[in-house]
C-alpha cells in the first residue's frame, strides 16, 4: 500500500457567505499525480489554494475540517514553512519580470531572507532547471530576464522556481491551459520525470490530459468530491451517473 502524503478530512471553504468546497474527504498517495478535474466553478481551484493555504490570502475567508500534510496539521503549521514543502505553479506563466532566469529560480530564498553563497546558488539553479527540463536550453542565457522565454519555457521556469525551495508536493493549477500543443506535451512528459520524487496534484479541465498523465482522478462537481478513484476506472467504469456524464460530455 503506498503511503499517503496528503489527507483532508471533512475539509469545507468559504468565500462570504459562499460554501465553494462542501466536506472534501481524499487521500493524495506519495509519488503518484493525482488529477481533479470538474466543470468550472466546482472548486477544483480552491481546494489545491487551500492545500498551502493560499485560499486564506482573500478576504473573507474560512474553512472548517482538517487537511494533513504527512501527520502534520497544515493549519497548525506557519504558511511560510508549509509552502516550502508544498509549491504551487499557477495557470498562467509567471515568472519575476524584473528577474532574470537566475533569479526566478532562487525567488524563494531571496524573498524569504536565506543567505547563499554563489557556489549554493549556482547548484540550486542547475539543479531546479534540469528537474524543469530546461537547463540545457537556457545555461547561456541565465542572466536574461525570464520573460524573454517562450510560454512553455517561463512555465517549466516557474516549476524550477517551486522545485529550488525542495518541495514534496506540487500542486499545479491548469499548468498548460495557456499553452501551445508541442509546449504541453513537454510539460507533461516533465510530470511523469518529476513523479519519481515528488507528488503532484494537477488541476485540469483538459479531460485527455487527465487520462494521459494521472494514476488517480478527482471529480469535483458545485463544490463536494463526487468521485475519486484509479484514473483508468474513473474513465472507464465510473460509479457516479454525475461523473459518467461529464466524460460524455453531457455537461461541463
Amino acid at each position: 500500500m503506498e503511503s499517503t502524503i496528503l489527507k483532508s478530512e471533512n475539509f469545507s471553504a468559504w468565500f462570504g457567505e459562499h460554501q465553494v468546497l462542501k466536506n472534501i474527504n481524499i487521500e493524495i498517495p506519495r509519488n503518484n499525480i493525482v488529477a481533479v478535474m470538474g466543470p468550472s466553478g466546482c472548486g477544483k481551484t480552491t481546494f489545491i489554494r487551500c492545500v498551502n493555504r493560499m485560499h486564506e490570502l482573500t478576504n473573507d475567508t474560512r474553512v472548517e475540517g482538517s487537511i494533513f500534510y504527512t501527520k502534520n496539521d497544515i493549519y497548525k503549521m506557519n504558511p511560510i514553512i508549509l509552502r516550502r514543502f508544498i509549491g504551487m505553479v499557477f495557470q498562467r506563466p509567471n515568472p519575476f519580470p524584473t528577474m532574470s532566469i537566475y533569479q526566478n529560480v532562487i525567488a524563494g530564498y531571496t524573498l524569504n531572507g536565506a543567505s547563499l553563497n554563489k557556489n549554493e546558488k549556482d547548484e540550486i539553479v542547475e539543479d531546479s532547471l534540469n528537474k524543469a527540463a530546461l537547463w540545457n536550453e537556457v545555461k547561456d542565457v541565465l542572466h536574461r530576464k525570464g520573460t524573454f522565454l517562450s510560454g512553455g519555457q517561463q512555465q517549466r521556469l516557474c516549476i524550477a522556481r517551486a522545485l529550488a525551495m525542495k518541495p514534496e508536493i506540487l500542486l499545479l493549477d491548469e499548468p498548460t491551459s495557456a499553452l501551445d500543443p508541442i509546449s504541453t506535451a513537454k510539460i507533461e512528459e516533465l510530470l511523469f520525470e518529476l513523479k519519481k520524487n515528488y507528488s503532484l496534484l494537477i488541476v485540469t479541465h483538459n479531460m485527455q490530459q487527465a487520462g494521459r498523465v494521472s494514476d488517480r482522478t478527482a471529480f469535483f462537481y458545485l463544490g463536494e468530491l463526487i468521485e475519486y478513484n484509479d484514473t483508468k476506472e474513473i474513465f472507464t467504469n465510473p460509479r457516479n451517473e454525475k461523473t459518467q456524464n461529464y466524460i460524455t460530455g453531457r455537461f461541463g
